[in-house]
């Protein structure tokens, strides 16, 4: 009898244990979602309160580190744009450098699912999310972009997205890039 009562205890353990760490897969940090949260809000002053060392200048663009990086991140920048018609800066995140194909894509995929399931706090105190489909990538391909739109009525927001990125920089090198930037929806007119 106690040989049973051992098994039981070990199998409520296992299952206990494997629940934790699907809910922890599924589920972005703590730390994930505020660092998110801080990168989104400072959007409507154009990055400038999270604006770090000058990086390169070139062109038409201003490169900068960002103060701010997200958790599991390689580079965080900020780019400035010297633009007539759009003068919002760009955030982007590499999160995943290296030769791996499946493990870039594996990345790819979390990182989605992360700003996809992150509740942030608005100005108001109201929570805002991301919404979107994610785009399935395809090896043969070499590439993914998957666009999430901010639920938010603010006008600053407008065309504002969260892109993640799979590209591949050649044949075995593949990255991913967050990117929260002003993007036009594919319905609008150039």
């Amino acid at each position: 009898m106690r040989k049973y009562i051992l098994l039981f205890i070990i199998f409520l353990f296992q299952c206990f244990s494997t629940s934790a760490q699907f809910y922890k897969s599924i589920i972005p940090s703590p730390e994930f979602t505020k660092t998110l949260e801080k990168i989104v809000l400072d959007f409507r002053f154009n990055y400038k309160n999270i604006k770090g060392n000058s990086l390169m200048q070139e062109g038409g663009t201003e490169t900068f580190e960002s103060a701010i990086k997200l958790p599991g991140s390689e580079d965080c920048s900020i780019t400035y744009y010297s633009s007539k018609v759009d003068t919002s800066a760009s955030w982007q995140a590499i999160l995943y450098k290296g030769t791996d194909y499946k493990e870039a894509v594996r990345v790819y995929q979390n990182v989605f699912r992360m700003v996809k399931k992150s509740h942030l706090n608005w100005i108001d105190r109201s929570l805002m999310r991301f919404s979107g489909t994610m785009e399935s990538p395809k090896e043969e391909i070499g590439f993914a972009t998957s666009t999430l739109r901010l639920d938010v009525e603010d006008v600053r927001y407008k065309r504002f997205a969260a892109e993640i990125e799979l590209v591949s920089n050649s044949y075995d090198n593949f990255e991913v890039h967050l990117n929260l930037q002003n993007r036009k929806n594919d319905d609008e007119q150039f």
